[in-house]
């Protein structure tokens, strides 16, 4: 008996459930208000300006720092430049 309602257990629940859950969160989704409201891009507007100054410090912090002592090593103001992937020069023993 076990043998037969197991399968239509899961075919049932594979076909029927599964859509069905599915197809209900789709919906909720959908019947979600918009993602962002005025007030959530003016936020992120005023945010992304605030990111922008303050990388613009840390560059000119960066700068003068570097200028006044040669053995300084950029930290942050330097990501923009390529890194460098390669693993021959990093990996002892290999080449």
């Amino acid at each position: 008996m076990d043998d037969v309602l197991v399968p239509i257990f899961v075919v049932g629940m594979l076909f029927i459930g599964l859509p069905w859950l599915i197809m209900h969160y789709v919906t909720k989704w959908k019947q979600a208000p918009g993602s962002m409201t005025t007030e959530d891009e003016a936020l992120l507007d005023e945010l992304h300006s605030l990111a922008k100054r303050l990388e613009d410090r840390v560059t000119t912090v960066e700068r003068i720092v570097a200028a006044d002592n040669p053995d300084f090593r950029p930290g942050l103001g330097d990501y923009r430049s390529a890194p460098d992937y390669r693993l021959e020069d990093r990996i002892p023993g290999r080449n």
